[in-house]
């Protein structure tokens, strides 16, 4: 008898596929917009949605939640302070994926993944982050 498998392999066993989708997430949440191959970003999609929703209701509960599939606190913390709050009015579809060229070594379909209202979320960040322009310039300098 068929089986409706619910998500794709890709040739990983159970434990690397999880961490591998966990680690895809904390990078598109640190980093708005990622680039993947077609089959993870459509994966990381249905992974991260239910994610962005929990976020909106800053609960304890579904902080833990959240943080039993995540395994990075940092992540979790951006994630219900600055990304939950961005999409409150919004009630799905919290991230778009735009299918780019072809990998050069093995033809795979290569996608970028990235949150709908990347600008407002970087926005949000920098009003959030304290600016220290002289620390910055020293860096600069050498």
């Amino acid at each position: 008898m068929r089986k409706r498998i619910s998500s794709k392999k890709f040739g990983r066993d159970r434990d690397h596929r999880t961490a591998m989708i966990s680690n895809l997430a904390c990078s598109l949440i640190e980093h708005k917009r990622i680039r993947t191959t077609h089959a993870k970003a459509v994966e990381l999609r249905k992974f991260i949605e239910p994610m962005v929703t929990k976020s909106k209701n800053p609960t304890l509960h579904n902080r833990r939640t959240v943080l039993s599939k995540i395994n990075n606190q940092k992540a979790v913390a951006e994630l219900f302070s600055i990304i939950g709050p961005a999409f409150s009015e919004r009630d799905g579809g919290y991230t778009r994926i735009i299918k780019i060229k072809s990998r050069v070594n093995d033809a795979a379909k290569m996608a970028l993944i990235e949150f709908v209202d990347k600008s407002s979320l970087d926005s949000n960040v920098s009003d959030l982050s304290p600016s220290d322009s002289s620390s910055e310039e020293t860096l600069a300098d050498n």
